[in-house]
């Protein structure tokens, strides 16, 4: 029987229950169970692929096409459990499944109500394709008292009566805020958190409480004895070094202890955390570092770059190196010098973006990088500007621009209308609708068998995820390829650039998917740890 792990948040947003999440999945893996974790987003579109990252950070994509929220990164770089489409679902997405049910008649006259339809849908959703595993966890976004969570909360409190109590535990999160004028930490926004969290119904097993200080045993007797819980089940969450540390904390604090008690199974065995240990002291005990600059858009809002900052962070654990991030604005180049700014890193990296805004300081980077060998990595939007930098500045082709930017001449880079995925043929049209219509998931390319990339991959076929609707124009290949960018890597069927690279360079490659979305502190992405070694190589030379 597949055992139900819900969790919910109060007081605030941001207080980590998604990496709580990732974290517990990683402290009950180590234990020998099988997991999956699942987000429940309240908001009412359908899912973040048409959002804005200044509001809700990366969209994260799965192999199997899903535009996700961002947490679901940390379940898989912390559980390296592929997620799926059923794993992320919005209130948008639950109504638009309702509505389309209602509007063909198969609620057949009955009116469509949020208790049952509503709550048997999200209830669904939950426990799709659970059978084979040991725990299923469900985070609910938002917070306790947010109108739009109220189907999401009643939905769970009904799950635990569908699967029977002992197969269902919730943990709250919440926060004991520090008051320094009092000069002591303050409990009673948890009690309240937790009375309105009673009031609908649900009793939380266990409470995670994040705070600046930690937990004095008066505090958690308080808040055990206000919040109908054992003492030890109050777990004390404090920032960590690195939230790779964050499943030993939370093991020593004893959260996966207090879940399985809440189960009735056993808990006295230690988990198997060496690989925790590992990549701690890695992390703790580098033997150099690197500095790269990543040249954005979106420098202003970290989250937006999340899976690209943490496939970095996992390069230099490869490498056992600690990797310093210079987030630089690309319309910065735009008005100050690029080599003044560029010349002191180790290496350059052009992450994805949509949009005109920033492609001249994007396309000055990569000619820094060409002309100085500095080590080049180009993700998506950066591949693009690879291209067409590599088109204006050699081959002759002064118009060369991406159709994203508006009618060109020169369309190095154009608007993909279709293209063969597993599904078959997908076709696009130029004013058709901008949610779920992008090149999207998993797709498998073919490498050049002497290329760099091929060495890096060690093998000549891949599968990577894409998140994009432009396409580097394949007509343009032997124009470029005379000039010493190689198309190293294309679609099985020839049409399709993947990936582009200098021979003559010391590292410089250009993605068009997402290598970052696939990394793990575990299993660093093979292209981030050969760009990192090559940053290393480059340091050593400055």
């Amino acid at each position: 029987m597949t055992r139900f792990i819900f969790i919910t948040g109060g007081v605030v947003s941001s207080l980590g229950k998604g990496l709580m999440a990732a974290a517990l999945s990683a402290l009950l893996q180590a234990r020998g169970y099988s997991v999956r974790i699942r987000k429940f987003d309240p908001y009412l579109n359908v899912d973040p692929g048409t959002m804005s990252p200044y509001q809700h950070g990366e969209v994260y994509v799965t192999d199997d096409g899903a535009e996700t929220d961002l947490d679901l990164g940390h379940y898989e770089r912390f559980s390296g459990v592929a997620s799926r489409q059923s794993d992320n679902v919005t209130s948008g997405r639950v109504y638009q499944d309702i509505i389309a049910q209602e509007r063909r008649g198969d609620f057949l006259g009955a009116t469509v109500q949020v208790i049952p339809h509503v709550t048997d849908a999200i209830k669904a959703f939950a426990v799709a394709d659970t059978d084979d595993l040991d725990f299923v966890l469900c985070e609910i976004g938002g917070t306790v008292g947010d109108i739009e969570s109220l189907p999401f909360l009643e939905a769970i409190r009904q799950l635990s009566a569908d699967v029977g109590r002992a197969n269902a535990v919730y943990i709250h999160c919440t926060l004991v805020p520090y008051l320094a004028a009092a000069g002591e930490l303050k409990t009673k926004p948890t009690q309240h958190s937790v009375a309105e969290l009673r009031g609908i119904g649900i009793q939380p097993h266990v409470l995670v409480c994040r705070s600046e200080h930690p937990l004095p045993a008066s505090d958690r007797a308080k808040i055990a004895l206000f919040c109908n819980v054992a003492p030890e089940a109050v777990i004390s969450a404090l920032d960590a070094e690195s939230i790779y540390g964050v499943p030993l904390q939370y093991h020593a604090q004893g959260l996966d202890v207090e879940v399985l008690k809440a189960f009735g199974l056993p808990h006295d065995a230690e988990p198997d955390l060496s690989r925790w240990d590992d990549i701690m002291e890695r992390l703790t005990q580098p033997e150099g570092e690197v500095t790269i600059g990543v040249v954005g858009k979106y420098t202003g809002m970290k989250d937006a770059y999340k899976s690209l900052t943490e496939a970095l962070v996992h390069g230099g654990i490869a490498n056992r190196v600690k990797v310093h991030m210079k987030w630089i604005d690309a319309e910065t180049f735009e008005r100050d010098d690029v080599a003044s700014i560029l010349e002191p890193m180790h290496g350059i990296l052009v992450p994805g973006g949509f949009g005109e805004r920033g492609s001249p300081g994007k396309i000055a980077s990569v000619r820094f990088a060409r002309e100085r060998q500095v080590p080049f990595f180009g993700i998506c939007f950066g591949m693009q500007m690879a291209c067409i930098e590599a088109a204006r500045n050699q081959a002759g082709v002064e118009a060369a621009s991406s159709t994203e930017f508006g009618p060109t001449e020169e369309p190095v880079v154009g608007l993909i209308t279709e293209w063969m995925s597993a599904a078959g043929r997908q076709t696009r049209a130029a004013g058709g609708d901008l949610g779920g219509t992008m090149r999207l998931g998993a797709y498998p390319a073919q490498l050049t068998g002497n290329s760099v990339a091929a060495s890096v991959y060690g093998g000549t076929t891949i599968s990577e995820r894409h998140r994009h609707r432009y396409e580097v124009n394949v007509n343009y290949r032997e124009r470029l390829e005379a000039n010493g960018l190689i198309f190293s890597g294309m679609s099985p069927d020839g049409l399709l650039p993947e990936i582009v690279e200098r021979p003559d360079h010391p590292w410089f490659v250009g993605v068009q998917f997402h290598p970052e979305l696939k990394s793990k502190p575990f299993d660093p992405h093979p292209l981030f740890a050969s760009f990192i070694a090559a940053a290393v190589k480059q340091s050593r030379l400055v």
